[in-house]
């Protein structure tokens, strides 16, 4: 059962969906209802595995913050006692995954994000720095949510990337 953005469709093309084994979870805010939600729901019961592409908490469109899939997958997990698969950020599979064939060690690479806990918290539980963007879905004291805290704190993206490039490299 997908429960992903049409767009990302394309991504899982060749799977079956028409009796699903699996429920997976990404951002799909035009599944979130209800009836789809129980349908999870069952399929859980029945024991199939929660999968999330990630648990992001909430995003940031055009007309401001919106639930992201992360209450969702919760949701799930609370009301079937299982717990869900995570794929994406914060995993540390998911960042040691996009070093993999660079060459590049955590300990010498460096994450740009707007969100604390999933891009930040995430990069530094690898051993990354982890740089939080006030941009985006950033909200005052962001900051202070995770333990450690962020290596730093910019305005913005290029101010990340001047730093970077004046005291990293």
């Amino acid at each position: 059962m997908l429960l992903v953005d049409d767009r990302a469709l394309p991504d899982f093309k060749g799977i079956h969906t028409n009796d699903p084994n699996a429920v997976v979870i990404g951002l799909a805010p035009e599944h979130f209802h209800y009836q789809i939600l129980n349908q999870a729901f069952r399929l859980l019961l029945d024991g199939a595995p929660l999968i999330a592409i990630h648990k992001a908490r909430y995003y940031k469109r055009k007309d401001g913050l919106a639930l992201g899939p992360g209450p969702f997958v919760t949701a799930l997990e609370y009301a079937t006692d299982t717990k869900a698969t995570v794929v994406g950020k914060p995993e540390k599979t998911f960042f040691l995954e996009a070093l993999r064939g660079t060459g590049c060690e955590p300990e010498e690479a460096v994450m740009i994000g707007d969100d604390c806990r999933d891009d930040v918290g995430g990069a530094q539980n690898v051993g990354m720095l982890g740089i939080l963007v006030k941009t985006g879905k950033y909200r005052a004291a962001d900051e202070e949510k995770i333990n450690p805290s962020p290596y730093l704190t910019c305005e913005s993206f290029p101010h990340a990337v001047d730093h970077i490039l004046q005291h990293l490299l």
